[in-house]
């Protein structure tokens, strides 16, 4: 299954190597009209690190309940989600489903009191929540947040190589990217579980980019473009990367945004670590010059981070009715 997802080695990248974005942009094309998702290896990222955060999410989730429900989920969508707290709507493949089985927390980027975002009470910009008895915790889960913020940003001038813009075409849109860590647990599901039972049910992400720890317990199946689902597979040292809806809309439907699935029949309990990076907040996400042809025209007016995720949080939890955001192949 390995051979279905490209692999992209970004070694030249953070060597220096004058043609490394020439070399990867058309590998990551590949990917994004062929697969949409890839991995990368020789990331930089230190072993230890990603250990340190899945480590964290399982002492997250290991606390009583109460103490996780003292954290509640808000309208910044920050906060910790009980276990079957949402159900996937927005960008679902086969309709509504049952409640996702997993609980969840979630933390954006730490801004200071005074910062002009908190004090204006801007949606989506709203201070972490952190728990009271979890020594290091904070520390862990900002840590790996900053590395996954720098690994992306290193990963936005490949964007721009495969979609034939300047290597820079992407830079005053990612200066200080709007983010999302999310520490998840799937408990074990039973055998005998119902086949439309999910830990995450069928679904395509939201995100410009979701870059993902390898997961040593087994769970996460891809929906290929001919039909397919595939389990994903671990490979020891790489990040798995895919597109949302974000990246699909702002290319134009050039790139994928392909839909997946966790199960966790694994007898064993399930974390995973996904980080959701995002454009800046106020930026504006016109169609990619590259991808408009008299074929295919603009498929959507230009929009910004808030008019997309208040369309997608709303959906998914509970604000408003579900608003029509087309899904490939679905």
């Amino acid at each position: 299954m390995a051979d279905d997802i490209p692999i992209l080695d970004l070694a030249p990248l953070l060597a220096g190597e004058p043609d490394a974005l020439e070399r990867l942009g058309p590998q990551l094309h590949r990917a994004f009209t062929e697969v949409g998702f890839y991995f990368i290896r020789n990331h930089g990222v230190p072993a230890a690190l990603i250990e340190e955060a899945f480590a964290a999410a399982a002492r997250f989730h290991a606390q009583p309940l109460e103490a996780k429900l003292a954290m509640p989920f808000n309208r910044d969508n920050i906060g910790y989600l009980p276990m079957r707290g949402n159900t996937t709507r927005m960008n679902a493949v086969d309709g509504i489903k049952k409640p996702n089985g997993n609980e969840a927390v979630f933390f954006k980027r730490e801004l200071p009191e005074d910062h002009p975002d908190r004090l204006s009470g801007r949606r989506f910009r709203g201070p972490n929540q952190w728990p009271a008895d979890l020594p290091g915790f904070r520390e862990t889960a900002l840590a790996y947040a900053g590395a996954m913020e720098a690994l992306g940003r290193r990963l936005v001038p490949i964007y721009a190589a495969a979609l034939g813009l300047p290597h820079d075409w992407f830079e005053d849109k990612f200066r200080e990217p709007m983010f999302t860590l999310r520490m998840t647990h799937y408990p074990h599901q039973a055998p005998t579980a119902p086949e439309d039972e999910w830990g995450l049910a069928p679904h395509a992400d939201t995100s410009f980019m979701t870059i993902l720890a390898q997961n040593k317990v087994p769970g996460l199946s891809i929906r290929l473009p001919d039909g397919r689902w595939i389990d994903a597979p671990a490979l020891d040292g790489t990040f798995l990367v895919n597109g949302g809806m974000m990246l699909r809309r702002w290319t134009n439907h050039t790139f994928l945004a392909t839909p997946h699935r966790v199960t966790n029949r694994s007898g064993q309990e399930r974390y995973a670590i996904p980080f959701f990076m995002d454009c800046d907040y106020e930026a504006v996400m016109a169609p990619v010059p590259t991808c408009v042809t008299p074929e295919n025209p603009p498929r959507y007016p230009p929009f910004t981070y808030l008019e997309f995720m208040n369309e997608y949080s709303g959906a998914n939890y509970g604000d408003r009715p579900a608003a029509g955001v087309a899904l490939q192949g679905a």
